[in-house]
């Protein structure tokens, strides 16, 4: 009975995937017979429909087809936001890396650089953890650090951007992540007694991460180490510190 679920479930998923490939090659087919406004105005309407695989193929037969075309450039940032919207980051980062290598002056040039930073924060987002409430803060952070960098980018080229308000908002966000981060690190040296390190984990997240909601931690861990270390007067300053702000 198993044996023969298991074959009738392999020829179920063989039949699906025949048919969704077909059903490609006919989309295919289709795109090749249609003129560039045809082809833009599908991938508008499956953008609206929310079907970015279908927009993408158009899109993407539009960019190599056509690339001088009179869509050119909306073809590429339309390309940009159905790669986002389909959690595709490679893809998404290639073509606003070549978005802003070939339109460094563009009206929307701005709008690249705000889409570069949430790329960057999805691929640095775990949707299952976000569903399952699993503490992310000791995951390698370098996607974290790279969409920080890209928002201050904006907002430094372009402060009077429409998306510069938002970029700060995450740009608050990202600090609390980054700083939640180098607490991990900072408790995985007090764990393994090298408090000289966790100091100076501790003093880094004091330094750049002033604001967020770690300093309290970084404090704790900074009283600790320098206790175990023997440096009563560094101990003795972040335990004022301490007391003025927590006590």
């Amino acid at each position: 009975m198993y044996k023969f679920a298991k074959v009738a479930t392999i020829a179920l998923l063989t039949i699906a995937v025949t048919a969704c490939s077909s059903s490609v090659v006919e989309d295919d087919l289709e795109i090749q017979k249609k003129s560039p406004e045809a082809l833009y105005a599908q991938a508008r309407t499956s953008m609206e429909l929310g079907n970015f695989s279908k927009a993408i193929r158009n899109l993407e037969a539009l960019d190599s087809r056509y690339p001088f075309g009179p869509h050119k450039t909306q073809v590429q940032l339309d390309l940009i936001y159905a790669y986002y919207k389909l959690e595709d980051v490679a893809s998404g980062l290639a073509n606003i890396d070549r978005f802003i290598r070939l339109n460094p002056t563009h009206p929307d040039v701005d709008y690249v650089y705000y889409m570069r930073g949430l790329v960057n924060m999805q691929a640095d987002a775990y949707l299952f953890h976000d569903m399952l409430d699993i503490d992310r803060t000791d995951r390698d952070p370098q996607n974290a650090l790279n969409a920080f960098k890209d928002f201050e980018r904006l907002i430094k080229l372009h402060p009077n951007s429409k998306y510069a308000a938002d970029a700060q908002k995450r740009m608050i966000a990202l600090k609390n992540r980054l700083a939640g981060y180098s607490i991990k690190v900072a408790e995985y040296y007090i764990k393994i007694h090298a408090w000289s390190a966790a100091a100076v984990r501790a003093q880094h997240v004091m330094e750049s991460f002033p604001q967020t909601t770690s300093v309290k931690r970084a404090l704790e861990i900074m009283i600790q180490s320098y206790d175990e270390l023997g440096q009563k007067t560094l101990k003795q300053n972040a335990q004022a510190v301490y007391d003025r702000n927590y006590g």
